[in-house]
């Protein structure tokens, strides 16, 4: 699947499900509790994960290379160096092993919102969000949407750009002024880096994927079990 036209300066390529830039720096350090100035020091010193940039500057990091600095970030817990980390995963790289993530334990039941302009399209991701445990409010209106945030505080809001005629990215602002949410923006024209800008952790291209869109919302959640290849 190649991302929509224009997110990326130059031409857009392609990518896979676990290679397409979608997460925001802020979201990753969140994610992995790694400061943000960290991610880009070791970006610079080890050159190891170098994320893609979109026309503004902003750093996209794939689920692969969350992977990969969360391998970092648990061999370091073990007692590794920042350096003998970063050892490793060029290693595991070179030999193709797949990268060695703990485990992680049962997750509660977040509230997930979808702020969506189509009910059919809230209905199927709906559907999905619930199969993984998930609870979940549709708000299919943007003035729906604030009050359902206002009184259900979730976890993480999926806005659909196009709710109430386009109201998705003033919607995103509104969500990350307030925080306590992250917020993932989905569209089937080229936002990405509009969203990034308004303040997404992430952004993910229609037609939805099911599978990508619960794993995007476990990442954000700090519970998901990226693909270990």
């Amino acid at each position: 699947m190649s991302l929509p036209a224009g997110p990326l300066a130059g031409d857009a390529p392609v990518y896979g499900t676990g290679d397409r830039p979608i997460y925001g720096i802020s979201a990753v350090a969140r994610m992995l509790d790694i400061p943000v100035g960290t991610l880009r020091t070791w970006e610079d010193r080890y050159g190891q994960v170098v994320p893609a940039r979109n026309a503004g500057g902003r750093r996209l990091y794939t689920r692969q290379q969350v992977e990969q600095l969360r391998f970092v970030r648990a061999r370091m817990n073990e007692g590794a160096g920042v350096a003998d980390a970063h050892r490793l995963l060029a290693e595991r790289a070179e030999t193709a092993e797949p990268l060695s993530v703990s485990p992680q334990g049962s997750a509660p039941r977040p509230l997930i919102q979808l702020a969506e302009s189509d009910a059919y399209a809230a209905e199927f991701e709906e559907y999905f969000l619930k199969a993984a445990g998930f609870e979940v409010e549709v708000a299919l209106t943007e003035a729906a949407a604030r009050e359902t945030f206002t009184v259900a505080r979730p976890a993480v809001v999926i806005v659909e750009v196009l709710i109430s005629g386009g109201a998705g990215l003033d919607l995103c602002r509104y969500f990350r002024e307030r925080g306590g949410a992250a917020v993932v923006v989905v569209s089937a024209v080229a936002a990405m880096e509009a969203a990034m800008d308004a303040g997404a952790g992430a952004f993910l291209p229609k037609p939805l994927d099911p599978l990508h869109l619960v794993s995007t919302v476990r990442d954000l959640l700090g519970s998901g079990a990226l693909l270990a290849r």
